[in-house]
């Protein structure tokens, strides 16, 4: 994991925090207890239960490292973000392509969900709309071609 910037909620946030807290209190030890219990049985070359103690112990641990380095990176987007109509982190917008409208809420890439219409201020499109306003057209190359979005409302 980079040290880069994590765009993420207050809700985001607390849900990792959440997280992190189960890992440490209550994963991490259960799976200690697993995998001391495992070792008084004897032979651990062959012990599968002590193989697979060992091996979710590892996930935890990467989990939490990884946990750990998105907090320590946050930056909390604001509800109160719409700065003069530019679109930023945090933004919902309305546009419209092929003549259908479509909202989209710019979030980090945490929290983005295209099927839900949040994409991540790292994608494509969401950088391509990053620092626009309400009537400007956006011009996005995806492996199906250039498309072309115009912003209708930024909220």
């Amino acid at each position: 994991m980079t040290d880069a910037i994590q765009y993420i909620t207050v809700e985001k946030k607390q849900e990792l925090e959440g997280e992190l807290k189960h890992l440490r209190e209550e994963k991490a030890p259960e799976l200690a207890k697993r995998i001391d219990e495992a070792r008084q049985m004897g032979d651990l070359s062959e012990n599968a239960e002590y193989q697979s103690a060992r091996e979710e112990m590892a996930w935890v641990q990467s989990r939490l490292h990884e946990i750990e380095a998105i907090l320590q990176n946050a930056v909390l987007i604001s509800e109160e973000i719409t700065r003069a109509g530019v679109v930023q982190v945090g933004s919902s917008i309305i546009v419209e392509f092929n003549g259908k409208k479509k909202e989209y809420t710019i979030v980090g890439q945490q929290e983005a969900d295209p099927l839900s219409g949040k994409i991540s201020n790292e994608s494509p499109l969401g950088e391509a709309f990053l620092g626009k306003k309400k009537g400007d057209s956006v011009q996005v190359t995806v492996p199906a071609g250039v498309q072309v979005y115009k912003i209708i409302e930024v909220k």
